[in-house]
């Protein structure tokens, strides 16, 4: 696990600022404490800090192929670097370390582009090849490991593991993307394949980008998708065997290391089930870290010490202060741009507390997502059976009417609060979705945003994310269509993220064996009522672990790693909500109606309403303006005209 970097002349002859590609380099010295490594040749430049993992005494980056036309710097894990090294020595390949790093340089001279399609791991990599005159770059299939990337004016191109690396080089601008700003305030971060800057990039999952010396265009294209493929129809007893059978295998292959390794153990579904095959597949007890909080309304460690018990694992849990709001401006220094998750805090915690144990960490990430566990997919499906009861000339004004008329009843009953439901029956299944998931919906961002702000944005809405992804979605299921969506855009611009992020501030490996892109392919085929049965989610999932698991730690209600965001913005947070969000600062961006920004602080602080999501969204948009140099919005104007710059596919 590392940081890469990397500049590349795409004329080919200019040289590369030794001092400019160091200051990348080191920016991101918290990925890769152990060492670090420069290569530099006429219109290349690479960098790495290394995390040693696998070939502690070998392997440093960047690596070269024997006769040094072929170099490589690399983050990640290749899970099926043994059987590929076989394969390609029986091939003629000679290998001088044991590493994955020098699988894929041999992998790159033996099948080169498609080199992406034998490899089993989480990676992101960019490989020179001087013989070809050709530079490459990936990104793993499910997004787990980042990669950012930017062309600047003068024809070089840029690359780093974080927005941070890119943002070193003199020659970037920080000019805020206006776009980036709308789809912030609607999901929460920015998806791929956008970031906050203009001039930024992130190359989407599954996506590989090549240039070649002397070309003026370089060609990026997709090389895997989840392909929601059905399978042919079976028994559920034999479905579990099956599943069983591969949960085993991806969570085996994901235990290779030469360091101490443990897992995360919330006491959830996804990570007790990670454990319990941890455990079986190893004869030595494993390390499980979990964090537990102060209150009870938010603590689930009783669940996590039952697994722990049950499997003997060497357990470690610290407590947390549930009023942990310390860290918002740590949060925006390790993000680079806004990031509104706020379980971003106790995640960044368990991470801290494993890295005191462990180097290597093994979490149930995916689960969800895999095989529809949150309440969001029940909800979706409800109101698409009402959808699919009335015509859409006669569902569309009434239920638009309904959503316009409804109060926003944030103090009823949950059963009375329908202002959302109303809004999204009257949309289609891709429109309703979002409206479902976003974290400020359109009624609010269109009251958020100044005048002059929205005329910046020529019309852009944040849903067309959503219905890009939705064109090329290969699947009609109305389940798996939505969990299509939230695999292309909230597991890899939010979950995923916010992991890599919490983990590598403490130099922590993590890997998430339920998102195994092999074992994601196979699922990605099994019909949706196995998946969500009834009002049940993960029912083929939780079945296969009965044998395994109590039913209190399979079948309670999911509690997720919340923390108590409106009592903090009303109580400790008080005063801090309305100096940030009403400061010159946010004025000065000419991004905001600041009168309404009063408001929403008002109701909330009154009691009136709850907007804590809508003002954490906007004090982590704070914290990333006076933990960065953006643009003046005079820039950010002149920019909008060229911000329409990101090409999904």
């Amino acid at each position: 696990m590392c940081g890469i970097v990397g500049i590349f002349d795409m004329r080919g002859k200019r040289d590369i600022d030794r001092q400019v590609l160091a200051g990348m380099n080191e920016s991101q010295h918290h990925r890769g404490p152990d060492e670090g490594g420069l290569h530099i040749e006429r219109g290349v430049g690479l960098g790495h800090r290394r995390l040693s993992v696998i070939d502690l005494s070998s392997g440093q980056q960047p690596l070269f192929n024997e006769d040094g036309s072929v170099v490589i710097v690399f983050n990640g894990e290749i899970y099926n670097f043994r059987s590929l090294m076989q394969e390609l020595r029986n091939l003629g390949h000679q290998f001088r370390t044991n590493c994955d790093t020098e699988v894929i340089v041999h992998a790159w001279e033996q099948w080169g582009e498609d080199c992406v399609k034998r490899l089993r791991g989480m990676f992101a990599f960019g490989i020179w090849d001087r013989n070809r005159k050709t530079f490459f770059v990936a990104r793993d299939r499910m997004g787990i490991k980042p990669l950012y990337y930017a062309f600047l004016p003068d024809g070089q191109f840029l690359f780093g593991s974080e927005l941070k690396t890119l943002l070193a080089h003199p020659g970037m601008q920080r000019v805020i993307d206006p776009c980036a700003v709308e789809e912030y305030f609607a999901y929460g971060y920015v998806p791929e394949p956008r970031t906050i800057y203009r001039d930024a990039c992130k190359l989407s999952p599954g996506h590989t980008l090549c240039m070649r010396v002397g070309e003026q265009r370089p060609v990026q294209k997709p090389y895997w998708d989840v392909p929601f493929r059905p399978h042919a129809p079976a028994a559920e007893k034999d479905v579990a065997h099956e599943l069983d059978i591969r949960l085993r295998d991806a969570v085996q292959s994901h235990m290779v290391a030469d360091v101490p390794l443990g897992a995360f153990l919330s006491g959830g579904v996804d990570s007790s089930a990670v454990v319990a095959l941890m455990a079986q597949a190893n004869s030595e007890p494993v390390n499980t870290c979990s964090i537990a909080f102060d209150d009870p309304n938010y603590d689930e460690s009783e669940y996590a010490q039952q697994v722990a018990k049950q499997y003997r694992t060497r357990h470690y849990s610290e407590v947390v202060d549930k009023d942990d709001y310390d860290l918002i401006d740590t949060l925006a220094r390790l993000y680079d741009e806004p990031y509104a998750d706020s379980s971003a805090i106790p995640t960044y915690r368990v991470c801290q507390l494993a890295r005191k144990r462990v180097t290597v960490a093994l979490s149930g990430d995916g689960g969800d997502e895999n095989f529809a566990g949150y309440r969001r997919y029940r909800l979706a499906m409800a109101e698409n059976r009402v959808r699919s009861l009335m015509p859409s000339a006669l569902r569309k004004p009434l239920f638009g009417t309904l959503g316009k008329l409804y109060p926003k009843a944030d103090w009823a009953p949950q059963v009375f609060r329908a202002k959302t439901t109303f809004e999204a029956l009257s949309r289609d299944l891709v429109d309703g979705y979002f409206h479902g998931v976003s974290t400020m919906p359109d009624r609010v961002r269109a009251q958020l945003f100044s005048q002059k702000f929205k005329h910046q944005l020529q019309g852009y809405r944040a849903i067309e994310v959503m219905r890009e992804h939705a064109s090329r979605a290969p699947t009609d299921d109305p389940l798996a269509l939505i969990q299509y969506l939230d695999m292309k855009t909230w597991l890899p611009g939010d979950i995923l993220t916010k992991v890599d992020r919490a983990s590598m501030a403490h130099a922590l490996e993590v890997r998430v064996p339920l998102l195994d892109h092999e074992l994601v392919e196979w699922i990605s085929g099994l019909p949706s009522e196995m998946k969500l049965k009834g009002a049940e989610g993960k029912h083929i999932f939780k079945k296969t672990l009965e044998p395994l698991l109590s039913r209190d730690i399979l079948y309670r209600k999911k509690m997720g790693f919340s923390i108590p965001l409106a009592s903090w913005l009303r109580g400790p947070l008080r005063d801090r909500v309305r100096k940030a969000l009403l400061s010159e600062r946010m004025a000065d961006s000419a991004i905001f109606d600041m009168g309404y920004i009063r408001m929403l602080i008002d109701q909330h602080q009154s009691g009136q309403n709850d907007h804590s999501t809508a003002l954490w969204s906007l004090l982590m948009f704070d914290a990333f303006l006076a933990n960065t140099t953006p643009a003046r919005p005079d820039q950010v104007a002149r920019a909008v005209k060229q911000s329409q710059l990101v090409d999904i596919t």
